[in-house]
């Protein structure tokens, strides 16, 4: 019997569904790769590390590629756990584990960054995204794919001012993003679960799927990772508490001249940017910039929230030398 079949043989009536030990490594190496992003995120944060991870382009892409593979695997994790005949009482059973989940995670946030609390992250996403889902398991793989590009397609080239609204953002559409430390909108990242649940159909269609169900690892790294990945949900909502335990401390220890000078650094290159100024220019004028308050010891006048008189004009006066030096013009420094 293949898994194929497999797949719908029932025992007493029920279905069997196999479990895909590539999947399980898919979701290994994204777990993986969100806790290592989330390591450097909360250096960054903190100042531990001269960069902020939040704007950095690499960092940028990389934890978009990480959402856009629990947002694919989402599909994928549906047709295999459905087919085509919905079975109800899990499905809900496992909305309401994510859908609590993705509340502790609101709840989390608010009372840590209620300014930025999470409102519509990843796992609020997979959650919705599982259930606006369910209708493609019936129709062509091929009609899903092209509705998914189309979703995709319509978040990226289309935009509204309203959807920065945070009571809309949850759509999609902003021009700039509210503020929040994770936004997971329905256009365009509902776009990819469909390719997720198109792949999944058009390889069950074909009979490829068997083929990678064969696949079991059983040692090495392979094995270590296909046992992660039956727990991701668990780790994304604690690995970010044991990582602030080490890291918070540890912050508070090390803080001075050196976390003083990356927070300088990556403020200085983050605001820079924010006025439209070339990254080049960035560059040059934030290490002129921290090279004179380094040289003059304006670190008082920098980080004062109110400064005095005598402070504001050191500080402008680097301003203006650095401006000089760079011949554009530059931003207020942080």
């Amino acid at each position: 019997m293949s898994l194929r079949d497999a797949a719908h043989t029932t025992r007493g009536g029920a279905a069997s569904r196999p479990r895909y030990a590539l999947v399980d490594v898919v979701r290994g190496v994204a777990i993986v790769g969100v806790v290592f992003y989330h390591l450097f995120w909360d250096l960054s944060y903190f100042w531990l590390i001269p960069f902020d991870v939040s704007t950095h382009p690499i960092w940028v892409a990389f934890a978009r590629v990480l959402l856009g593979s629990f947002v694919f695997l989402a599909g994928v994790g549906l047709v295999l756990a459905h087919g085509r005949q919905i079975r109800w009482k899990a499905f809900w059973r496992r909305f309401a584990v994510i859908g609590g989940a993705a509340a502790l995670v609101s709840i989390g946030t608010y009372l840590a960054f209620p300014e930025t609390f999470v409102y519509f992250g990843v796992l609020h996403a997979i959650a919705v995204f599982s259930l606006l889902g369910l209708p493609f398991l019936r129709i062509p793989f091929w009609l899903t794919a092209f509705v998914g590009l189309l979703v995709i397609i319509a978040g990226v080239v289309f935009s509204a001012p309203v959807f920065t609204e945070k009571v809309w953002s949850w759509i999609g559409f902003w021009p700039v993003p509210p503020p929040t430390n994770d936004l997971v909108p329905v256009f365009p990242w509902l776009g990819v679960t469909l390719l997720g649940i198109a792949l999944t159909r058009y390889l069950i269609d074909s009979g490829r799927l068997e083929r990678l169900g064969n696949w079991a690892p059983t040692t090495g790294p392979w094995h270590g990772l296909s046992m992660i990945g039956r727990w991701t949900l668990v780790i994304y909502l604690i690995h970010q508490l044991a990582l602030l335990a080490i890291i918070y401390p540890l912050a508070t220890f090390v803080f001075d001249e050196t976390t003083s000078v990356n927070a300088f650094a990556g403020t200085c290159q983050a605001g820079c940017l924010n006025t439209g100024s070339e990254a080049a220019f960035c560059t040059s004028y934030c290490a002129c910039a921290l090279e004179e308050v380094s040289q003059r010891d304006l670190w008082e006048a920098v980080e004062a929230q109110e400064p005095t008189p005598e402070q504001s004009n050191a500080v402008s006066e680097v301003i203006l030398q650095c401006t000089r030096e760079d011949g554009d013009l530059a931003p207020p420094l942080p």
